[in-house]
């Protein structure tokens, strides 16, 4: 099926990673069918948000009968491009770069850490579950091909870091440090401040309580 990536809304996007992480666990568990309700209260998202994001995509199940997992699961793979693996660098091999390192991405996932840069020598010529740490200076040296990057470093260091990155032909960056990098039109940066998050989920708490029952995000 041919469609036009560029009509789906990016909410619908960024949904499409939590149908496809539930859709494989449940191929794992051997179920061949679910429901939009199950769909709904498994990934936090209302039905008729589910039935909307999936009609992006034409026809994937008929009224009463359900969606079939494994034909849904294939189908968000290639859409997600699940059969092609995305090499990723982290830089900065500190206690958050640490935990990304650990974290089995490809369980779930098409992403890999291929490797990981610091300016500490304890850590320089190490490796964290299987990816090689080099130091900050072989950036250049060990960048070919990898166009995403993850910053885990001191907010300071990033617009530093940033520019090399650049220069190197990085086109995505994931940037978990506090500070809001500049980078050209052509290169999508995601910002994850986690304090940020953490006191709008508070705020949320306090003054928006939830009603029972998945809500739309």
């Amino acid at each position: 099926m041919s469609m036009d990536q560029n009509k789906i809304p990016q909410a619908t996007a960024k949904r499409l990673p939590l149908y496809y992480r539930f859709l494989n666990n449940l191929n794992h568990q051997g179920k061949r069918r679910v429901s939009s309700k199950e769909l709904s209260e498994a990934v936090k998202v209302d039905s008729a948000t589910i039935r909307r994001d999936f009609s992006y995509f034409g026809a994937l199940g008929k009224k009463g009968y359900g969606y079939n997992v494994e034909y849904l699961l294939g189908f968000f793979r290639k859409t997600l491009d699940q059969d092609e693996v995305t090499d990723v660098a982290l830089i900065g091999v500190g206690n958050l770069g640490t935990a990304f390192l650990n974290y089995n991405f490809l369980k779930n996932n098409n992403i890999r850490i291929q490797m990981g840069f610091d300016a500490d020598p304890a850590k320089v010529g190490t490796a964290i579950s299987d990816v090689p740490i080099y130091h900050i200076d072989q950036l250049e040296e060990k960048m070919k091909g990898i166009e995403v990057a993850i910053l885990t470093i001191p907010a300071e260091e990033a617009d530093t870091v940033t520019e090399k990155l650049v220069s190197l032909g990085i086109t995505g960056i994931l940037n978990f440090t506090p500070a809001r990098i500049t980078v050209p039109d052509h290169i999508r940066v995601h910002h994850i401040d986690l304090a940020v998050e953490l006191q709008a989920l508070v705020y949320f708490l306090k003054h928006y309580p939830l009603k029972k029952g998945p809500v739309e995000e």
